[in-house]
């Protein structure tokens, strides 16, 4: 009996334990690629870089990027990359890069790296952006560099004026990627040209918004809250209201910490539209 009742505990326990891996076996790790969508790959001697977005491309104006890297021997993925990159738009007659953000890692134990980069301007027949990834991985430096395509936006998205201080400045919009019917959480980004190289992020700036539907009468919306920074060094959150779809002109001031008009027009029944501004359909 003894014996039995031993050999049914161990079939029970048995049981358990195969049930208990069949469970943690049910939930599989998280998909780092969920909604993005390679885009390009470039390589050098030792590694492959690829190249992702929500898109599934680049368009000019604020792109969000994230990118692997794979080890070109054993098909793995690096984990322990320390990013950087540098875009370069080559023109006819001079070299300049554009805004971007530092490269981070989006997970710990993930292999995929992120950031951001606003392209001001598309390519064209003779003008041509490419893109530089430098990495280093357990001390050792690398770097690959591709031409990738940046085609015009086929809405305004991006905005690069002398403001009236004597400063470039380049203001982009981020999101919302799918704008509703409804007081839309809106993020900006403004950066100031330091030099032909850097662009760094302006601090405790307004960006003011005055969305408009131009072919209604160029009527406004309620409830917009003006565009402002959170922290220090980062994006410029506000409220954008769409009341109905459509075609609607976002126009724009931009004011520094002062509250100065630096660029762009109060609307009126006589200023149908500000100097610069974003467009939104849908």
């Amino acid at each position: 009996m003894k014996t039995l009742l031993k050999y049914t505990l161990s079939l029970f326990l048995l049981a358990l334990t195969l049930t208990s891996c069949s469970s943690d076996d049910s939930n599989p790790a998280t998909d780092e690629l969920a909604n993005l969508t390679k885009f390009k790959e470039f390589a050098n001697e030792t590694h492959t870089v690829e190249l992702y977005s929500h898109m599934g491309s680049l368009e000019q104006g604020y792109n969000e990027i994230a990118l692997r890297i794979k080890d070109n021997a054993s098909g793995d993925y690096v984990k322990n990359a320390e990013v950087n990159w540098m875009p370069i738009m080559h023109m006819t007659m001079m070299n300049h890069s554009c805004p971007k953000s530092a490269v981070e890692k989006v997970t710990t134990n993930g292999t995929l790296y992120q950031g951001y980069i606003v392209f001001q301007m598309a390519q064209n027949a003779t003008e041509y952006w490419d893109l530089r990834v430098d990495y280093t991985i357990n001390g050792a430096a690398y770097s690959a560099t591709s031409v990738i395509d940046v085609p015009a936006a086929v809405k305004r998205r991006v905005n690069t004026f002398m403001g009236t201080d004597g400063t470039k400045y380049i203001v982009a919009y981020a999101e919302p990627h799918h704008p509703k019917v409804a007081v839309n959480d809106v993020v900006f980004g403004v950066w100031k040209m330091q030099d032909m190289m850097n662009f760094p992020v302006v601090d405790g700036y307004t960006v003011k918004i005055d969305p408009r539907m131009p072919s209604m009468g160029n009527h406004s919306s309620p409830n917009n809250v003006d565009a402002t920074q959170k922290t220090t060094g980062g994006l410029y959150e506000g409220k954008l209201s769409l009341t109905m779809t459509g075609y609607w002109k976002i126009n724009l001031q931009l004011l520094n910490a002062e509250g100065t008009v630096l660029k762009g027009e109060a609307i009126t029944d006589t200023v149908l539209e500000s100097s610069i501004f974003f467009e939104v359909e849908f």
